[in-house]
This record gives C-alpha cells, structure tokens and sequence, in this order.
C-alpha cells in the first residue's frame, strides 16, 4: 500500500462509523457539549446559574429581595487518549484489498470503543447518593427468584422511585443490565405481561426492550468488584446524567517504516467523559441470586 494513498478523512470517518454501532454506555450520554475539541487538555465549558428561590407575594406590601444569580458552571476536561498503531507488511498487498482495510479499522474501532465504553460503565459511584440502592460485598441486593432474593421486575420499579423522588423525568430513561439480569427478566412473569415488555424486537447496540419505566440494554461492560460472589454496578439514568465529549476528527497517519517493507497506520482519539447530573443517575449494586 503506497502511504499516498491513504486518505485519512476516509478512514476517520469509518472509525466514527464503527464506534457508533458497538457502544453502550457511551450511547446513553449526551453530546450537548463536544464542541470542538483539537488538543488533549482543552476544556469544554458546560454554562449554568445556580438554583432561584421563590418568595410569597402579597399585593401593595412585598418589598422584593434581589437575588444575585450564582455561577454554576462545569468543566468537562479532555483527559482522556486512546490510541492505535499497526503495521502491513507489502507481501499482503493491502492496496487491492479493501476489506482487509475496513476489517483493520473495524477491529481498531471496536477497541477504542470499548476502553470509552468501559470508561463510562465505570462512573456509577458518581450517581447521588440517594439514588443507590445497596453497595459491594454484603450490603448487594441479591437478585434471582430464591425465597428471600429481590424480583428482577420490582427491583427497577424500585430504582425507577429513586429516580422519580429526584424529579428526575420518567421518559428517557435507560438501564444498563449485565447478560445474567436480562436473562432472568425475560423470565418474569411481570416482563412477559408488560405490553412494552415486547422482546421480538432485534438487538441494537445491546437494546433488549422497554419495560419497568426503563429502555434496557445488555452489555458486558458493566462492571463488578471481582470477588469470588460478584456485586455488578448496575446504572441507570437518562441521557442528562452523563457528558461525553469525543475528538470529531482522530489524528490518523499512514507512515513508511524503516525497519521492514511495511507500512504503519495509526490513529489518536481524545475524549473527555464526567457525571453532570448526579441526580439524573442512580446505581444498582446487585448479586446473581438463583435462576427461575
């Protein structure tokens, strides 16, 4: 493959493409504020004014109190880089093959959006401490269908109070479950009678169904406290909670190496990724209890 005729616009455009058919969490976040991010460091700034008091009225009497409006402003910082970097060897004749091409990118792709994936799926501790429901080790929720283990079913009605008691809104709102959890909820007789708990829809980017208030999607990147009795940190929220700003153009090179007849490809991501909204996600700390 002549590096001239790498076009990286081409291929970025096919790592954007990849990233956005196998992410999960970063598929719940909000893009609101990505603007543009060109170097590692740059600060997206996230404007807003602090909360306004309301004080009673009573006509010819109420002399008003001014309130001097507060800055709440967030910083969502561009600290996060992924890269990739492989070479071709001229023996393989990439040049008139394509799909080793798009098959190359798409394995880079799916790496890059894992470790972004893996990233947001590991935020749950930032959700408002209200909205968690148990913690690691023994104070988990165990979820199965044993005597004394929590309904799959009741426990994201549960959640789903949480999120309401915040005044957070009911439409929107997603849940992230680990494989064993989807599979137990299909099984309850409560999922199977809920008309939105349809299951013959095709899973896309992990989507399983609507039930319980909540879009359910399945990803094994949910993530656990890697004991022997595991507690996964299940998350729910809505596309408020969480802010993820991704580079909208990756640093993509093609370069001739010295060392070997081959030509190198590589390629730099920055993103920057933080919890806006507390109370706009909650967290399930849950146990896989016994199987219906």
């Amino acid at each position: 493959m002549a590096v001239n005729n790498f076009i990286p616009t081409i291929w970025s455009a096919r790592i954007l493409s990849n990233l956005q058919k196998t992410q999960v969490f970063a598929g719940l976040c909000n893009r609101d504020y990505q603007g543009e991010i060109a170097n590692f460091g740059d600060t997206v700034k996230i404007g807003g004014i602090g909360a306004i008091s309301m004080a009673p009225y009573t006509k010819n009497s109420t002399s008003l109190s001014w309130a001097t409006l507060t800055d709440a402003t967030q910083s969502l910082l561009i600290d996060q880089s992924q890269y990739f970097a492989f070479k071709v060897d001229d023996v393989d004749n990439i040049q008139v093959n394509v799909n080793l091409i798009d098959e190359a990118m798409r394995e880079a792709a799916y790496a890059i959006s894992d470790v972004i994936d893996a990233k947001v799926a590991g935020l749950y501790g930032s959700a408002a401490t209200a909205n968690k429901l148990g913690s690691d080790g023994g104070s988990a929720l165990t979820v199965g269908y044993g005597s004394s283990e929590k309904d799959p079913y009741k426990t994201l009605i549960n959640m789903g109070v949480l999120l309401s008691k915040a005044n957070i809104p009911q439409s929107g709102r997603w849940a992230v479950v680990p494989p064993w959890f989807s599979g137990m909820l299909r099984k309850s007789a409560s999922f199977v009678a809920n008309p939105a708990g349809v299951t013959g829809q095709s899973m896309v980017n992990g989507f399983v169904s609507r039930v319980a208030g909540f879009d359910i999607y399945e990803s094994n990147n949910v993530t656990d406290d890697a004991q022997a009795t595991k507690t996964y940190r299940i998350m729910l929220g809505t596309r408020d909670a969480i802010s993820l700003a991704v580079q909208k153009q990756p640093t993509m090179e093609a370069i001739r190496l010295q060392d070997s007849f081959s030509d190198g490809v590589r390629g730099l991501l920055l993103y920057g990724v933080k919890v806006v909204r507390p109370a706009a996600l909650a967290t399930l700390f849950a146990k896989e209890g016994a199987d219906a």
